[in-house]
């Protein structure tokens, strides 16, 4: 399969959605990752976005709209709680997780009674959208496994050959995949931290929200998971990784004493040290860095935690853990 490189322009967007029609797949881009998208009521099309990432099938697909109007086609529980932080939240990088209708396919949903939505807050994706009439279902635009895509750069070192076309939008500014909440329970539930956060999502509501526990350790691989993110191996590097945690200035010394180590050894090594860089540049920057350094070839990284003291900082050790494979050095 040969891969389009298309544009922002109004006819190669009019291209991109009549592929999405035809039941082919486009990446685009969004203010979170960029993502992989297809007709989210087609199996086929679930089907193939499965494919092209090698992502396992029971691993839901989160549909993206262009208006919160279209949320009554794809569900027949609509709570009073989507419609506030739908209000609040959409366009943005919140994905609600709701019970879906018999016509939403098992194939996009990942076999769960359950369907994710959200508004993508990109000019770009919210006209693709419309110009498919149709809701999208769009992943991260990456092999399974890999860093989330921030530009389309890493799309096309990912999936050159496999998809039909890539808008070459900006890059994304938020940099961490949406947060999802869950709905369908008896109090909301976030089954992937992000940058929207308990807090807000609380003060929306004037309710409690918690974390899934499945959030802070591997998941149980006999179970199937409500979100993308939550079992599987994700945001991971080539290179080895290992993530330093405790005082910060021990954390730096000991990281240089490592990395000397290792290059005296023959390695190639990589380092995270983000300091006291604001976490929304954090965010932005992380799935970045990873795919710097797998194109410079290092076999080992060193990186510092972030402090988990605010929300913000709490999603991002969620990917830098799951990155890193759990691998965690106390210092």
């Amino acid at each position: 399969m040969k891969t389009r490189l298309l544009t922002t322009s109004p006819k190669h967007l009019r291209l991109a959605a009549d592929i999405i029609s035809a039941g082919g797949l486009v990446a685009f881009p969004t203010e979170t990752v960029y993502g992989l998208g297809g007709d989210a009521m087609n199996p086929s099309a679930a089907a193939l976005i499965y494919e092209a990432k090698g992502r396992p099938s029971d691993n839901p697909l989160i549909v993206h709209l262009a208006d919160p109007a279209e949320a009554v086609h794809l569900t027949e529980d609509i709570p009073e709680t989507f419609a506030r932080l739908a209000e609040r939240f959409w366009p943005g990088p919140l994905t609600l997780v709701v019970r879906k209708k018999a016509s939403v396919p098992d194939a996009t949903t990942g076999g769960l009674p359950t369907v994710a939505l959200r508004i993508p807050d990109n000019a770009v994706a919210l006209e693709l959208i419309r110009l498919a009439r149709t809701p999208v279902a769009a992943p991260s635009a990456n092999l399974s496994g890999h860093p989330s895509p921030t530009c389309w750069e890493h799309v096309r070192a990912d999936l050159d050959g496999r998809i039909d076309a890539i808008i070459k939008g900006d890059p994304s500014r938020v940099g961490l995949e949406s947060t999802v909440l869950d709905l369908t329970g008896p109090a909301p539930l976030i089954l992937r931290p992000g940058l929207v956060t308990p807090e807000e999502i609380e003060a929306a509501l004037g309710q409690p929200v918690t974390y899934d526990p499945a959030i802070t350790e591997p998941m149980d691989p006999k179970s199937a998971p409500r979100a993308p993110g939550m079992k599987y191996r994700h945001y991971a590097p080539r290179a080895e990784m290992i993530v330093f945690k405790g005082d910060p200035e021990v954390v730096v010394r000991i990281i240089e004493e490592r990395r000397l180590q290792e290059k005296a050894a023959g390695k190639k090594v990589g380092t995270l040290l983000y300091g006291q860089a604001e976490k929304h540049l954090i965010a932005r920057d992380f799935f970045s860095r990873l795919r710097q350094m797998d194109q410079t070839g290092v076999d080992l990284i060193l990186a510092a935690a972030v402090s988990t003291e605010d929300s913000v900082g709490f999603s991002i050790m969620n990917r830098m853990l799951k990155a890193a494979g759990y691998r965690i050095e106390e210092v």
